[in-house]
């Protein structure tokens, strides 16, 4: 069996290659081929597979973590005003984005419940529209259906239900999926990936693109997991460091990973024949595009496989960018549309408090907290000293606080967002948006310490709905209180309220009864 040393291994000998690989020679298990433990999964019967549980996950992901903190954040020292800080040319933008959807794989702890229909265009409109309800009717192999449900869910997600019967079809039809992240979306392409592996055909027949390391790593867990009963599956990296000497195939069955390094897989040091492709999938397609590069890279190694190739695209959103792109990359594709469960302020009770500083802010929010009960309250502020200071001044009023900032690496974030889910801390101050896939049942409260604006001062409208939208789930009544502490903040709050048709009431936190109101 062949020994692959890793970077860093100083008993190497100077012509090994440093690479990251999974056993291409080796008889061993699935679970001995990866270097990360097994995760412990979640036995409830939820939808779809993309649930383990976040303390392993995040105890994974700190084992490859490298810092995927947007640049901006780490070294522009300002703070993120929406996906990204807007900074021409700086790439924080499509950093944050990446980091964001990481983030979002991390802290997810269950499917979102999405209420929205599926809404499917076929390629040929007189086929019959099939969806399934179960995953014995997609008459899978028998080790990858003891996978599934070995991962702890037993019926397939709104998105899996559509998508499954058309990626599994015979002959094999391509797909274009908009589809949020937690919606079950990466279990459904690495089921179709498994589903058509032959075991016996050593060289690579699925090929997944993923915008960055990270997110190439947390596709590579899945298919461990939904795998582990079928160790004849091989799968490898080709992710920055994982260099092969010269020359050499690779075996394994599925090879995940970033663009540029497939490319040059693919054909400079030809360790992939792109002709014996069978799936091509292209993941987070609206962060791909974003990164320079990336969109002409995936373009060139689509056109390099078989005519019969069986192309599967996904993307959070669908901007026109996103749609061109597709259409480039997916011949003759069936679509299919699950919109993101929309955001409403109709369940929110909103405020202003005018104040003249910062420690007045801070003496508002005191009196505040010292008249209603507050169960759990996420505190936004512009920047990371704002928040570290305010941070530090609750802890001395007494405050359980979580700090939330964005020189962390994203594991450290959703360690920490964790811990706020669990109720160890009933205070989040946070500087960066942190506004999807964090659904705590308790927050009853969230504060703008300081107005959400984009890089040109502006209201930042969608940031302000997603930060006020933390409280007001479940059917639960919310409340959101916004700090004004100048002409300048007092004008973003009016043209916020002009956006949204909603008034937002003025409260005097120095009369306790007015504040004991607002809370029935």
């Amino acid at each position: 069996m062949k020994r692959w040393r890793f970077k860093g291994d100083k008993n190497r000998s100077p012509k090994k290659a440093r690479v990251r690989r999974t056993g291409a020679d080796s008889d061993v298990t699935w679970a001995r081929r990866f270097r990360s433990p097994a995760p412990e999964r979640v036995t409830s019967p939820s939808p779809g597979l993309e649930s383990p549980r976040i303390a392993d996950r995040a105890a994974q992901a700190a084992s490859f973590a490298s810092p995927c903190v947007p640049a901006c954040a780490r070294d522009h020292g300002h703070r993120l005003v929406g996906p990204g800080c807007g900074r021409a040319g700086s790439g924080c933008r499509v950093e944050d984005r990446a980091a964001q959807s990481l983030l979002n794989k991390l802290i997810r702890s269950n499917l979102v419940d999405n209420t929205n229909q599926v809404e499917v265009l076929q390629r040929d409109p007189n086929s019959p529209l099939y969806s399934v309800k179960s995953f014995e009717e997609l008459r899978l192999k028998p080790q990858l259906l003891q996978g599934v449900y070995a991962m702890g869910f037993n019926r397939p997600s709104k998105i899996q239900e559509n998508a499954l019967p058309l990626m599994l079809a015979e002959p094999p039809q391509n797909l274009i999926a908009q589809s949020q992240s937690g919606t079950g979306k990466t279990a459904a392409f690495v089921l179709a990936m498994l589903s058509q592996v032959e075991p016996a055909n050593r060289h690579p027949q699925c090929l997944c693109l993923s915008p960055t390391y990270e997110l190439a790593l947390q596709t590579g867990k899945v298919i461990e997991q939904m795998g582990k009963f079928y160790p004849e599956l091989k799968l490898a990296y080709a992710v920055r460091g994982n260099k092969l000497e010269r020359g050499q195939k690779i075996s394994e069955h599925i090879v995940i990973g970033t663009p540029g390094t497939v490319l040059d897989w693919c054909s400079k040091l030809k360790f992939i024949d792109p002709k014996k492709i069978k799936v091509f999938v292209l993941d987070e397609a609206d962060v791909m595009i974003a990164t320079q590069g990336h969109q002409d890279q995936s373009i060139r190694i689509q056109r390099m496989l078989p005519r019969n190739c069986q192309m599967l695209l996904f993307s959070a959103t669908f901007e026109d960018s996103v749609w061109k792109f597709a259409q480039k990359v997916v011949p003759d594709p069936n679509i299919i549309k699950l919109k993101r469960e929309e955001e409403t302020l109709d369940t929110i009770k909103q405020y202003y408090v005018l104040c003249n500083s910062r420690d007045e802010k801070f003496q508002a929010l005191c009196n505040i907290y010292g008249a209603i009960t507050i169960a759990q309250a996420m505190i936004f502020c512009h920047t990371r000293k704002t928040a570290s200071w305010l941070a530090a001044e609750l802890s001395k009023e007494g405050h359980q606080v979580a700090l939330l900032s964005g020189e962390m690496v994203v594991e450290q974030r959703a360690a920490v967002i964790e811990r706020f889910r669990e109720g160890k801390e009933k205070v989040l101050v946070t500087t960066n948006v942190c506004a999807r896939g964090i659904d705590v049942e308790q927050v009853s409260v969230v504060i703008n310490f300081d107005l959400p604006v984009d890089k040109d001062g502006n209201p930042d409208n969608e940031t302000y709905l997603h930060r006020i939208g933390r409280t007001g789930r479940f059917g639960k009544r919310g409340l959101a209180v916004n700090m004004v502490d100048s002409k300048h903040s007092m004008n973003i709050l009016n043209r916020i309220q002009e956006h949204f048709n909603k008034k937002i009431e003025r409260l005097d936190t120095d009369d306790l009864d007015e504040i004991e109101k607002i809370a029935n």
